[in-house]
């Protein structure tokens, strides 16, 4: 049985509060042995049966030598027999996303990371690489902690790089990458990485790396979800109006009444910081498109789920994403308004992801909380412990 309790060793004088501080967004570090006897149970059997799986993302990436350089070659899952076959030669790499939803250690790993808050999180890719694999060397937008789980990898670094990228790639190559340091990682050694720093891994043999990645919306992207959310909620009777109407000296000049005016409507939808609220913890909780949850074939009735739920507790689907924040918890891109009285379990479950008999509050046997449990179990976001 994997024990589930992971627990990051620091080096001296270093802790987690004190990275945050020192390394977080700001320089990368590299810390040996921070998972002490950590090694890989995740064989390559069961991965390469994840990557031929409709709901788990996954690519193929192969390379061959091209004068200096490598030619790169991009398979997209599912995967087949064929494309896994290429594992069995030099120089090909297997990226399988969101492990941490499917293999209990990934999910222990992942959590080990819990303090860097799980709104931040994205999630924990497997990287698994024949001798020589490597997706070459490029930059991330996000920061990662490249945990190195089986064999060895070599990793080149660089703060400051030429940007151009090479244009026949079809990944985002940098073209003439220098490296300004290397590091050669073993099982349990980590590699954190803020975002901007180039980076290059190499296989040095068959091995494994788990990456811990981590999400940072771009501005654009944020700004068209919101207005999207916002767009499905706010009142389309709502008109510019003004019975105050003043006669002006020039018929052609955009008046300051007018534009004040437009802009407090739109200001009232737009900025309402509730709102916006609401929609921050659905789309952080939002599961990605590829993502499935299995609802349970025959659920049992209310009464059956409330009693056994009283018994064994819940917990959540390997999947599934929670946050709270005031009267508001956040499933899968969904929102639930909890009562007062339960806000403390309601903040466990997304805390711990589990919730004891013990700790479910006086009504579960009826009421907005027990139902909003139900519902969840009932589209597969929970399930009986």
């Amino acid at each position: 049985m994997i024990d589930t309790r992971m627990a990051l060793c620091w080096p001296r004088g270093l802790d987690a509060r004190r990275f945050l501080q020192c390394y977080w967004q700001k320089a990368p570090l590299l810390v040996r042995g921070a998972l002490p006897g950590f090694r890989d149970r995740l064989p390559r059997a069961r991965l390469a049966a994840l990557a031929q799986r409709e709901d788990v993302e996954s690519r193929m990436i192969a390379r061959t030598r091209r004068g200096d350089g490598y030619r790169y070659r991009v398979e997209h899952g599912p995967q087949n027999a064929r494309s896994l076959a290429r594992l069995e030669r030099p120089d090909a790499t297997l990226l399988v996303q969101g492990v941490e939803a499917h293999v209990a250690q990934a999910r222990a790993v992942f959590d080990a990371f819990g303090f860097v808050p799980l709104a931040r999180r994205d999630d924990l890719m497997v990287s698994d690489a024949s001798p020589g694999g490597g997706v070459g060397p490029h930059v991330d937008s996000y920061d990662v902690f490249l945990l190195q789980a089986r064999g060895r990898r070599s990793w080149r670094i660089a703060r400051a790089f030429d940007e151009a990228l090479d244009e026949d790639a079809p990944l985002k190559i940098l073209a003439r990458f220098r490296a300004e340091q290397e590091f050669v990682l073993e099982p349990g050694d980590f590699l954190y990485l803020p975002p901007g720093v180039a980076h290059d891994g190499i296989a040095l043999d068959a091995c494994a790396t788990w990456s811990i990645g981590f999400r940072a919306p771009g501005a654009r992207e944020l700004a068209h979800d919101w207005l999207a959310f916002v767009d499905d909620r706010f009142d389309r009777d709502a008109r510019y109006a003004d019975p105050d109407l003043q006669m002006q000296r020039s018929g052609a000049w955009l008046s300051d009444q007018f534009v004040e005016r437009s802009r407090r409507m739109l200001g009232r939808l737009v900025f309402d910081r509730a709102r916006f609220e609401e929609f921050l913890g659905a789309y952080l909780t939002e599961p990605k498109a590829h993502v499935r949850f299995v609802a349970p074939a025959r659920p049992i009735s209310f009464e059956r789920f409330v009693e056994t739920a009283r018994i064994n507790g819940v917990a959540l689907a390997a999947a599934s994403r929670m946050l709270h924040r005031g009267r508001y918890l956040f499933i899968n891109g969904e929102v639930a308004t909890v009562p007062m009285r339960a806000r403390a379990h309601a903040r466990r479950l997304a805390d711990h992801r589990s919730l004891d008999g013990a700790h479910l509050p006086a009504d579960v046997d009826g009421g907005r909380w027990a139902n909003a449990l139900y519902d969840w179990y009932c589209s597969g976001y929970i399930r009986l412990r």
